[in-house]
C-alpha cells in the first residue's frame, strides 16, 4: 500500500512562524465567464479572481500569532505575508503557496462551558498579492494577466 497525503502530512508556514494548525482552508473564487451569441455559448471571458481562507489554531499557536502582532504594534499592523504549506507522503509532494495573506480575526471567542475541546481561534486571511497563488510552483494566473501588476 502506499502513502497518501492527508491532513498530518502538512506543515504550514507563516511569516517565518512555524505554526500548526488545526484546521487550514484555501479557496479561490474565479469568475471566469461563458460568452454567449443570441444565447448560444461561443467562448469565454476572463473574470476576476480572489482567494481567501481560515486558519484555525489552538492557544499555543494564537500565541505566536499575537506575538508578531504586538512586535508590529496591533493586529491591523500585521503586513501581508505569504503562507507555504507543504505536505509529504512517501514520495508523494505537494506544495501550495498563497502570496500577500493579510490576517483579520474572527470568532475570536466560542466559549462552551459544557464542551471538553480546547479553545480554538479562527483567523481569516485574504490574498492581498498580484503573485496570487501557486500550486506545485505552477502559478494560477496566466503571466499576460500579472505581467503589468507585478
Amino acid at each position: 500500500m502506499k502513502k497518501r497525503i492527508n491532513g498530518k502530512s502538512f506543515d504550514f508556514d507563516l511569516s517565518g512562524l512555524s505554526i500548526h494548525v488545526n484546521k487550514f482552508t484555501l479557496d479561490i473564487t474565479d469568475n471566469t465567464a461563458t460568452a454567449k451569441t443570441k444565447g448560444v455559448p461561443d467562448g469565454f471571458t476572463d473574470g476576476d479572481v480572489e482567494g481567501a481562507g481560515e486558519i484555525e489554531v489552538d492557544r499555543t499557536n494564537f500565541r505566536l500569532i499575537i506575538e508578531a502582532a504586538k512586535k508590529k504594534g496591533s493586529f491591523r499592523g500585521l503586513e501581508p505575508f505569504d503562507i507555504n504549506a507543504f505536505a509529504q507522503a512517501g514520495d508523494d509532494e505537494l506544495r501550495v503557496e498563497a502570496f500577500g495573506a493579510k490576517l483579520t480575526l474572527s470568532s475570536l471567542l466560542d466559549v462552551d462551558p459544557n464542551s471538553a475541546d480546547k479553545s480554538l481561534f479562527k483567523i481569516p486571511y485574504m490574498i492581498t498579492s498580484p503573485d496570487f497563488v501557486r500550486i506545485d510552483g505552477v502559478p494560477y494566473l496566466a503571466p499576460d494577466e500579472v505581467d503589468s501588476l507585478i
